[in-house]
C-alpha cells in the first residue's frame, strides 16, 4: 500500500475541457433530477471509477459499497483528515470527508472512489468538487428531514391540543399551546370548522387553512376523517377565508358550528359536521349549523336542567376527571362511531367502548336503544352547555319529571311537525320509511320486513330525506338524535319506557 498525492501522468480521458464536466456536474442540481444516486453514478462515469457514498457509520447512501482501509476511512469519518489518496491492492483510492453541518469535526459522511489508473490532477478536481456538491445535496436531505419533523411534531402538538379541548381540559390545552402558539386560547369562546376535501389533497388544504388562518387557529388534520381538516377559531375573520377558500376550490365543502366556549368544542365538532352535512346541498358548499337545529332550546330549561342532572345523578360520586372523561367519551361516542371516537381522542376504541359501557351502567340504561341515546345525549348536552347542576344553590323546582313530561312542550311540537311535514309532499311516502327506520334501530334490514320492501329501498328512501330534512341521517350522529327527538316529541315514537323517564320522585334518575 503506498499513498499519493493524487497526480498522475495519464492522457486525460474524454472531460478534456472543465467547462464539460462542470457543467454536467452543475446539471445534477435540477432540482428535477437532483439526488445523491444521480451524482455519484455521473462521478464514477466520468472519472472511469467505481464510486460509493456512505454515512459516518458506514451505511451506503449511495453506489458501491467499496473496500477502503479501515483505519484511513476512520481518519477521514472522524475529521482527523479532510481526504486521503492512496494506492491499496493495485487499485488507486481517493476517500474525502463531507462535512456534517453540526458542531465538530467529523464527516457526515465519506465519498470513496476508486480505479485502476491513478488519479490526474483533473479526474482529483473532479472528486473533490462532486463532494461539494453531495454535501449541498446531503445537507438539503437533512434540513428537509427536520422541517418533516418539525411539521410532525407541530401536526401533533396540535392534535394534543384538541384532543384535550375534546375532554373539556381546557388549562391543559392552553398550557401546551402557549409555548408555540401565544394567546390562541385565550379567548373563552370559538367556532369550529370542518373542511372536506379528498384525501390525497388533505395536506395542501391543511396547509392553505394554515396560511389563510395566519395563526390565530388551531387547524389539525382529522385523526378520524382522512379528507376532513379541523380548524378551531377563536376570531370570526377565518371563517369568511375559510369561505373564500372553498368557492375556489371545486369538490370541497365547509361545516361551521355556532361560537361555544372552548369546553364544548366536541359540541362544537358535532355541530361543524352536521353542518358540513348541509353544505353538501349548498350552491356555495358551505353552511354554519342553524340556530333553528337546536330542539333542546324549545324545552322548559329549569325542567330540562332539573331532568338532566337527576338523569346523570349516578355518576356524581365520580372523580372529577373521570366523570368528565366519561361524560365526554360518551358524547363522542353517541355522535360517531367508537372507531372515530378513538381517533379524535387518541385513545383505543376498546378504552372509548369500555368508558361507554361503564356510563351505561352506571346510568343502568340501554345506549342500543336509539330513542334512550337520544335521551342520554339530551342529557350530556345540557350539562356540556350549563356545567353540572348545584341542587344547592338552585332547588329542583321539577320534582318527579318525566322524559315524556320534558317532551310535552307545544314549542317542540311544532318544531317537530314543521321539520317532518317537509316529507308529506313526496309520493314515495319517505316519512312512513324513516319512521320505520328509526324504529328499527336505524337497522334497513329490520325495516324493510316492517315495510314490506327491500333493504336497498329503505336507504334510497332514508337518503332521499337527507337534503329535504337539511340533516344527514344514514352515517348517524347529531342529525339523526334531532330527527328521532321529532318522532318522539309528535308521538310517532313511544319514548324509552326505562332510565329516562325517573318513575319515582326520590330515586336516582338513569338515562
Amino acid at each position: 500500500m503506498a499513498a499519493r498525492a493524487g497526480e498522475g501522468t495519464h492522457a486525460p480521458p474524454p472531460y478534456d475541457t472543465a467547462a464539460t464536466w462542470a457543467e454536467e456536474l452543475l446539471d445534477q442540481l435540477r432540482p428535477a433530477v437532483r439526488h445523491p444516486r444521480r451524482v455519484v453514478a455521473w462521478l464514477a462515469r466520468t472519472v472511469h471509477a467505481s464510486a460509493g457514498l456512505e454515512d459516518a457509520e458506514g451505511r451506503l447512501l449511495a453506489g458501491d459499497r467499496l473496500p477502503a482501509v479501515a483505519a484511513v476511512r476512520a481518519d477521514v469519518a472522524t475529521g482527523r483528515i479532510s481526504a486521503a489518496a492512496l494506492e491499496d491492492g493495485g487499485r488507486h483510492v481517493h476517500l474525502v470527508g463531507i462535512r456534517h453541518p453540526g458542531p465538530g469535526r467529523a464527516a457526515g459522511a465519506v465519498l470513496t472512489v476508486t480505479r485502476p489508473e491513478p488519479f490526474d490532477r483533473r479526474a482529483t478536481e473532479i472528486v473533490h468538487r462532486t463532494a461539494g456538491v453531495l454535501g449541498l445535496l446531503l445537507r438539503e436531505g437533512e434540513l428537509a428531514r427536520s422541517a418533516r419533523r418539525l411539521r410532525r411534531a407541530s401536526a401533533d402538538l396540535r392534535l394534543a391540543i384538541l384532543q384535550l379541548l375534546m375532554v373539556e381540559d381546557v388549562v391543559s390545552a392552553r398550557r401546551v399551546a402557549a409555548g408555540l402558539w401565544p394567546g390562541l386560547l385565550e379567548q373563552d369562546t370559538a367556532r369550529v370548522y370542518v373542511v372536506e376535501g379528498s384525501p390525497a389533497g388533505r395536506d395542501a388544504l391543511a396547509e392553505e387553512c394554515a396560511d389563510l388562518t395566519e395563526g390565530r387557529a388551531l387547524v389539525v388534520r382529522c385523526p378520524a376523517m382522512d379528507g376532513h381538516v379541523i380548524v378551531v377559531s377563536p376570531a370570526s375573520a377565518p371563517g369568511e377565508r375559510l369561505r373564500t377558500l372553498v368557492a375556489d376550490r371545486p369538490d370541497t365543502y365547509l361545516g361551521g358550528s355556532l361560537h361555544q366556549r372552548l369546553a364544548r368544542t366536541a359540541t362544537a365538532y358535532g355541530q361543524a359536521v352536521s353542518a358540513l352535512a348541509v353544505a353538501r346541498f349548498s350552491p356555495g358548499r358551505s353552511a354554519v349549523y342553524a340556530e333553528r337545529t337546536h330542539p333542546e332550546r324549545l324545552l322548559d330549561p329549569a325542567a330540562l336542567r332539573t331532568w338532566s342532572a337527576r338523569t346523570l345523578r349516578p355518576l356524581d360520586t365520580l372523580p372529577h376527571h373521570t366523570r368528565a372523561e366519561l361524560l365526554a367519551t360518551t358524547r363522542l361516542g353517541l355522535d360517531f362511531t367508537a372507531v372515530s371516537a378513538a381517533k379524535v381522542l387518541g385513545v383505543s376504541r376498546n378504552t372509548v367502548r369500555a368508558r361507554m359501557d361503564r356510563l351505561q351502567t352506571l346510568l343502568d340504561t340501554d345506549l342500543t336503544d336509539l330513542t334512550t341515546r337520544t335521551a342520554v345525549r339530551l342529557a350530556l348536552l345540557t350539562e356540556a352547555a350549563h356545567g353540572p347542576y348545584d341542587p344547592a344553590t338552585a332547588p329542583p323546582p321539577h320534582t318527579g319529571l318525566r322524559f315524556t313530561d320534558l317532551l310535552d312542550s307545544a314549542a317542540l311540537r311544532d318544531w317537530a311537525r314543521d321539520l317532518l311535514g317537509r316529507l308529506d309532499g313526496d309520493g314515495r311516502d319517505l316519512r312512513s320509511t324513516l319512521s320505520a327506520w328509526i324504529a328499527a334501530g336505524a337497522n334497513a334490514e329490520r325495516a324493510a320486513k316492517q315495510r314490506g320492501v327491500h333493504a336497498q329501498t329503505v336507504r334510497e328512501h332514508v337518503r332521499a330525506a337527507e337534503p329535504v330534512l337539511e340533516r344527514q341521517l344514514l352515517a348517524g350522529g347529531p342529525d339523526l338524535y334531532e330527527v328521532v327527538l321529532a318522532h318522539l316529541a309528535d308521538g310517532t315514537l313511544a319514548a324509552p319506557e326505562a332510565g329516562a323517564n325517573g318513575d319515582q320522585a326520590d330515586a336516582p334518575v338513569h338515562g
